[in-house]
């Protein structure tokens, strides 16, 4: 399990550094402006669809799904499925497409009220209608790599965003060099995102052809896609949790100049490490408990819930209190260039450090949900969701008033606890918290690492504080300083609190690499 969630993260994290490129580059092009608003507000809704769809939310029904009908009536009747499946998805979302061009003057009022009767009304419309084609290339890519998951092959659909990333990049950097102005770089931005879905497509269908995912191909709503609809809206949308959160903030956020500008630039240094833990092991944890739960093995089900909430917690804590603690440090090193200020960095640390204390039960759900997607309830965690949507608006819609786009933030990190408690509760009353007492002793000692570890960044920050004046090359020096020692002594904590041991790392290592070799 641990393998397959490197394979995971690693892909994750290769994809979310470009993505760091990306954003700063859009930064660089756009600022914090009426343009960049409206075009972040767009970008923020096809980043939803994509996370529901492209990185990993379908698997909660696919994944399952497939697996316990491969199960029960062989390795025919599960590629028939997915073939009905794949094509009744690619239609469905094709037709989808259509609708929501054509309505997207009423979609975008109601999604962004706070823009109506200004300029970043007609350019959020006009963007977002030219980054809608990625919805109709994103069904079928969601529903091949959701296939490849459930056959344990996770390096394809974990290296894949790479091209997408990677496209809006080459873009960017050509319209920098042409000094183009944010209007036009805007719209061939959003162009560029529709092209970039269809090049993932092109690609997947290439790296996959000699594999036998999906046959027949048949639109199909009979019963049997009907029951599997509605368990996929449901999981898709609770696993989207923390996007759907954000997209929350950023309608109320409209209402103010640059807040949505803030809000999406400091969300974005949050999906870092959402992407490579909370991701990986709920895209991991799925197929390890549905595998436990269709054998009837308590114990493997029990051990692979454990390591997983050990992993999530081990890797989540120190990730946010570090994001917490050099909030600022890390906004002006990636963004502060051209037309993004060092007002806009002020602010957007300030959100970064309230978004930054939602981490954890960001990871707490994406590690827990899988055991009600596994056993094919996606009711529950949508449920949790909701709640979480809910409690966030309206604590939202308060704190806004006093505390601005920080008070959004917050009420979005408190949104997220809320789904978290509300989800560790339904766990306990529909089949008990099940982590082995080996995770029970580790994880009091992860926390206490970890906040030993911010402990030492905060006074390390506060002694180099001169250094934020100086040329940029020096301060990302020092930040990467800071990274780095932060990462030596929370690994020196652990193994002194045992909560690793050079033992564990060398096993872990050698199995790995026998893994590796018999596959």
């Amino acid at each position: 399990m641990i393998r397959s969630v490197l394979t995971v993260s690693s892909g994750n994290l290769a994809s979310r550094l470009l993505g760091f490129g990306r954003d700063a580059l859009t930064a660089a092009l756009l600022g914090a402006g009426p343009v960049a608003d409206a075009f972040l507000m767009a970008f923020q809704l096809i980043s939803v669809v994509r996370r529901m769809l492209a990185e990993g939310a379908l698997n909660a029904a696919l994944v399952p799904a497939w697996m316990r009908l491969r199960e029960t009536s062989g390795l025919a009747a599960a590629l028939a499925f997915a073939g009905n499946v794949l094509a009744t998805v690619s239609a469905t979302l094709i037709v989808v497409t259509v609708i929501a061009s054509a309505a997207m003057p009423l979609l975008m009022r109601a999604l962004a009220p706070g823009f109506a009767g200004s300029e970043s009304m007609q350019l959020a419309i006009t963007d977002l209608r030219l980054m809608l084609p990625y919805l109709a290339f994103a069904g079928p890519t969601a529903v091949i790599m959701g296939l490849l998951n459930a056959r344990h092959r996770f390096a394809i659909p974990a290296f894949l965003p790479l091209l997408f990333n990677g496209a809006l990049v080459l873009v960017a950097v050509l319209l920098l060099s042409l000094q183009q102005e944010p209007h036009f770089a805007a719209l061939m931005m959003a162009a560029t995102v529709g092209a970039a879905g269809l090049l993932q497509l092109v690609v997947l269908a290439l790296l996959t052809r000699r594999h036998e995912l999906a046959t027949p191909l048949r639109i199909s709503f009979a019963s049997g896609m009907r029951d599997f609809a509605g368990k996929a809206v449901p999981g898709m949308v609770a696993n989207s949790g923390p996007q759907l959160l954000i997209v929350a903030g950023a309608i109320l956020a409209s209402t103010s100049p640059s807040a949505v500008s803030w809000l999406y630039f400091a969300n974005r240094l949050i999906e870092l490490p959402l992407g490579m833990v909370g991701v990986a092991i709920g895209t991991v944890l799925v197929p390890e408990i549905t595998r436990a739960l269709t054998k009837g093995d308590r114990a493997a089900m029990v051990n692979a819930e454990s390591r997983g909430i050990e992993l999530a917690a081990a890797l989540a804590l120190p990730a946010a209190i570090g994001l917490i603690v050099l909030s600022e440090p890390i906004v002006r090193v990636l963004f502060e260039h051209g037309a993004f200020t060092a007002a806009d960095t002020r602010a957007t640390a300030l959100t970064l450090g309230c978004l930054g204390f939602g981490l954890p039960a960001y990871v707490v759900i994406k590690a827990l949900s899988p055991a009600f997607f596994a056993r094919g309830n996606t009711m529950t965690p949508l449920m949790a969701t909701l709640k979480g949507i809910a409690v966030a608006m309206v604590l939202a819609l308060v704190l806004e008033r006093s505390f601005g786009v920080a008070g959004i933030a917050v009420a979005v990190a408190l949104g997220a606890w809320s789904s978290a408690v509300s989800l560790i509760r339904s766990i306990a009353a529909t089949f008990g918290f099940s982590i082995d007492a080996e995770a029970r002793r580790r994880l009091p000692r992860i926390g206490l690492a970890a906040f030993v570890m911010g402990g030492v960044l905060w006074l390390a920050v506060r002694l180099a504080g001169p250094v934020s004046g100086a040329n940029g090359l020096l301060q990302a020096a020092t930040l990467a300083v800071l990274i780095a020692a932060g990462v030596a002594i929370y690994g020196l904590l652990l193994w002194m609190l045992r909560v690793i041991d050079r033992n564990d790392i060398q096993g872990a290592l050698i199995r790995s690499r026998s893994g590796d070799l018999r596959a």
